[in-house]
């Protein structure tokens, strides 16, 4: 039975695993986000361990939720450095965090906007009075707030 460490992956694997392209996973690898440097096989192919793989996940998500490469890169390091810098890598992850946390309640509440814009036009629509809607100046919504 093979080990975790033992088993290698290809970078087209790694590409159909995390759903980054080869020349991202290559770019990647040029902007130092991997914690350990890339290997490569006896015919000079870049090869990957599934807890690179898992690795590479989380940088998918830390860069899709809007941290900055240079971040990304920065808490890389970090965790290449070994132990000893765990308060400073929980500060670059909460920092996001709250990044991430303004950025959900800002869509929350956009998300609520068009909800009720929705509501709107489908009462609207049905009372065969949408074609009113902007005819005197701004929609306006005479629905209650949810807090009401």
């Amino acid at each position: 039975m093979s080990t975790a460490a033992e088993t290698t992956l290809s970078i087209g694997q790694v590409s159909a695993l995390t759903g980054l392209t080869t020349h991202t996973l290559r770019f990647y690898e040029q902007e130092g986000l991997f914690v350990a440097p890339v290997r490569r096989n006896a015919a000079g192919r870049r090869v990957f361990t599934t807890e690179e793989v898992e690795w590479l996940k989380v940088c998918t998500k830390l860069r899709s939720s809007g941290m900055p490469l240079p971040e990304i890169r920065r808490y890389a390091g970090l965790v290449l450095a070994g132990p000893g810098n765990e308060v400073e890598r929980f500060d670059i992850l909460r920092r996001h965090e709250a990044n991430v946390q303004q950025q959900v309640d800002d869509l929350q509440e956009a998300l609520t906007v068009i909800h009720r814009k929705v509501e709107l036009y489908a009462r609207r629509l049905d009372e065969g009075t949408a074609d009113q809607l902007w005819t005197n100046g701004p929609e306006c919504d005479p629905l209650p707030d949810a807090a009401e």
